[in-house]
């Protein structure tokens, strides 16, 4: 895989895509490339989904640098089948009996996300809860079961574009952009997974799609409840609702100093003055974007953890993925 960019507003490093048969041996050369840290476009019976090793936060940040993400919005994982779900989800009555009725197939059900859980803070946005599907596609189980480990994947698009549902589609949107798509013709279903939150109260309608609302409030023998989105306006995230991590200490953005009692969140070789014992991470000592998103939340969690009051976060150039990184940090900067 290639060298990280920086600065040039395009973060996805140009590569080579292959275009993988829906075979044994190009099942077992994309689960080959998801194991080593790559992006494999893969079709599943709704679109074909971009996918990474959720449990890997470099391979993530590659899916929002190929597909010029303009947020950290929570991203889906799949897995092969329900047993692997309840490794990493936390599922009450609700949402085991919507799994057990319509799994495999086009349904997401976003549940408290499981302590044992390997998937990376980058799929959740840093929340507490996890977004988790089965695919009802055997091109998608099979890679899954190669695979090993969950996968996120969103759809396999630039950002604001149609979604794919043949693997034309993604080649003409992302050839250059990733390691391989694998070609299992079109998908059948054509329209996104239904979205349903399980997260302790009743079961809410996130986002409508290839479950219709209907069958699901038979199976439940109730309304779904709606979604109510977050006061600051923030869009409806695949998966979740629109709230956002927020660590507990407050926030201070583009810190040209630091005081003591801070701690300090660097990025590349700027050192903001009064800088020296303070506990302080670095997103990315190198200057990389791609990097410093894949640490944001994990290093957001730590400091907050040290217990200082404030993050004093060092500039942060808005280029590329620095957008959306700069995004989460006003958000978490927000008055609260």
């Amino acid at each position: 895989m290639g060298a990280a960019q920086t600065g040039t507003g395009d973060d996805a490093p140009r590569r080579t895509t292959r275009r993988l048969a829906a075979d044994a041996a190009g099942i077992a050369a994309a689960a080959a490339l998801l194991a080593s840290g790559g992006t494999v476009a893969f079709p599943t019976e709704t679109v074909y989904g971009l996918g990474a090793d959720a449990t890997d936060a470099a391979a993530v940040a590659a899916i929002y640098a190929a597909k010029g993400r303009p947020s950290f919005n929570p991203l889906i994982a799949h897995v092969p089948d329900l047993a692997a779900a309840l490794r990493h989800g936390v599922f009450d009555a609700a949402a085991l009996r919507l799994a057990r009725r319509f799994w495999p197939g086009p349904l997401t059900l976003v549940v408290p996300k499981a302590s044992g859980s390997g998937v990376c803070d980058l799929v959740t946005a840093g929340l507490d809860s996890l977004g988790l599907r089965v695919p009802d596609h055997p091109v998608a189980r099979a890679l899954l079961a190669a695979c090993g480990r969950p996968v996120a994947a969103p759809s396999a698009n630039r950002s604001g574009r149609v979604s794919p549902t043949e693997a034309a589609h993604v080649l003409g949107d992302l050839d250059g952009r990733i390691d391989a798509v694998l070609d299992g013709g079109a998908t059948p279903v054509g329209v996104e997974s239904t979205i349903v939150a399980c997260l302790g109260g009743p079961p809410v309608l996130l986002r409508p799609g290839g479950v219709p609302r209907e069958a699901i409030e038979a199976e439940l023998g109730g309304p779904l409840a709606a979604a109510v989105p977050d006061a600051d306006d923030a869009p409806l995230a695949p998966g979740m609702l629109a709230s956002h991590y927020a660590p507990r200490a407050g926030v201070r953005l583009d810190a040209a100093s630091v005081s003591p009692d801070e701690a300090v969140l660097l990025f590349g070789s700027f050192r903001p003055h009064g800088l020296s014992g303070q506990t302080q991470l670095n997103l990315s000592p190198s200057g990389s974007v791609v990097e410093a998103a894949a640490n944001l939340f994990g290093m957001l969690r730590r400091l907050d953890g040290a217990g200082a009051t404030t993050i004093a976060v060092a500039p942060i150039p808005s280029a590329g993925l620095g957008e959306a990184i700069v995004d989460r940090l006003r958000r978490a900067a927000a008055p609260r």
